[in-house]
């Protein structure tokens, strides 16, 4: 038996939770692309989760290059740490763009984060409370 390809709803005839799950797969996608572009490797795994109504949680696992392992084999866990947060920080307006663009919300706050024990990566973005909008996080950066 050949399964028949599924119909995709116009935007209109999609639920609330329809839209909102497409545009945290959109999101995941999106963190994967820019670990890609800024380490040369994307992450196997990248999910994205609403943690309230103004938080959005962003986790992808198993991102390490060669280099970065044979630091984590070495025990050099802080180092590592510090190189990851630097270059997630120098580049931090792609990463608010991306979630702006996509959610059509300014961004209040950006949290980036990594376990380099076991490889997991957390971009944590924080919104305003609807109703009190307030300017992007990426007109703060500093570069």
């Amino acid at each position: 038996m050949t399964e028949q390809p599924q119909e995709r709803l116009a935007p209109s005839e999609q639920s609330s939770e329809e839209v909102q799950s497409s545009k945290l797969a959109e999101l995941s996608q999106a963190m994967v692309k820019l670990y890609k572009e800024q380490f040369g490797r994307g992450p196997v795994k990248a999910r994205s989760y609403w943690a309230g109504s103004d938080i959005l949680v962003c986790t992808l696992e198993d991102s390490l290059t060669p280099a970065e392992n044979n630091m984590r084999k070495m025990g050099e866990h802080q180092r590592l740490r510090d190189i990851r947060m630097f270059f997630q920080y120098s580049t931090v307006n792609d990463f608010i763009e991306a979630v702006e663009r996509i959610f059509e919300r300014p961004v209040r706050s950006f949290i980036s984060g990594i376990d380099t024990e076991t490889d997991v990566s957390l971009e944590t973005f924080i919104f305003y409370p609807r109703g009190s909008e307030g300017p992007s996080r990426s007109e703060k950066a500093d570069l």
